[in-house]
């Protein structure tokens, strides 16, 4: 699994590259008698000066009556206590879970992270921490900022425009996605990671030009179906069963709340067969590209 598809997908905790003037990110819509429903995909950090936004969307969001992303307890004060209660583990140290080799690269993935205190700092992580702070404190160094993911800022817009915005999961669900897998599943993330780290910066700009131009089979390429081959475990639990499981709490909004809502989740959720809008398919939502 590439360092890129860990923040399409997971953890809202991605700056692009010039191309088309006229291409954009896809929306998608949804109706169910008087319910109708935008999908649009996000990336989660990004420079402060990307220009992401297209009238098609600006008109989606000035409609809806509220807003749907992955998660709104992301603060701080949110994350820091459940990562003390799900992230560490001081009585077995990083280090002897890995051979002599893995923790060589792990001391130069720490470097190139720009970690303080090199790998030390990873010694009292879980596998699955320390893999995603590798993963994400490069792109930090190189200037993408998390404060401006389209998430963030489409949750900004609507709360100043006094609309409501709701999280489609909590922080804890999602850590929990990666605490609870197995411990060699955990490893094989981590190694995953090490082989990748630096190369994150490169492949990110060439994945979110991908979304920029609106190009969704590229997405999948890319993401889902290199996930579903080389760790298709991780690929069921972070993709299938989270698609499966909001395609079913969107089809219930639609029946339970009519009007217009407006639903934002990683690129990667709606990218490939076993996507959000297939899984609405199966529950007999038809989604269209808007």
């Amino acid at each position: 699994m590439r360092i890129h598809h860990r923040l399409l997908v997971l953890l809202p905790f991605l700056f692009l590259l010039c191309g088309n003037a006229f291409a954009h990110p896809v929306l998608w819509q949804a109706k169910i008698g008087n319910s109708t429903i935008y999908l649009f995909g996000t990336v989660h950090l990004l420079p402060s000066d990307t220009n992401w936004r297209f009238p098609a969307l600006d008109q989606a969001l000035s409609q809806s009556k509220s807003l749907y992303i992955e998660l709104t307890d992301d603060d701080q004060a949110s994350i820091a206590p459940l990562i003390l209660r799900y992230g560490l583990d001081a009585e077995h140290p990083l280090s002897t879970q890995l051979s002599q080799n893995e923790n060589d690269a792990l001391a130069k993935a720490a470097q190139v992270a720009g970690l303080p205190g090199g790998a030390q700092t990873l010694q009292p992580m879980k596998p699955w921490l320390a893999a995603l702070t590798l993963s994400v404190a490069p792109l930090m160094k190189a200037g993408m900022d998390p404060s401006q993911g389209v998430d963030k800022q489409l949750k900004t817009d609507m709360s100043a425009a006094g609309k409501p915005v709701y999280g489609l999961e909590t922080a804890e669900q999602q850590i929990q996605f990666l605490a609870n897998l197995s411990s060699p599943m955990q490893l094989a993330f981590l190694r995953d990671t090490l082989r990748d780290v630096d190369k994150s910066t490169e492949e990110l700009r060439s994945l979110v030009n991908e979304w920029k131009q609106g190009n969704v089979a590229a997405i999948a390429k890319l993401e889902n179906d290199e996930l579903k081959t080389r760790e298709p475990e991780l690929y069921q639990q972070l993709i299938v069963e989270r698609n499966e499981n909001w395609a079913a709490k969107i089809k219930d909004m639609m029946i339970r709340q009519p009007g217009t809502i407006f639903i934002a989740v990683g690129a990667a959720h709606l990218a490939g067969p076993d996507s959000v809008q297939a899984q609405l398919a199966k529950l007999g939502v038809v989604v269209q590209q808007d």
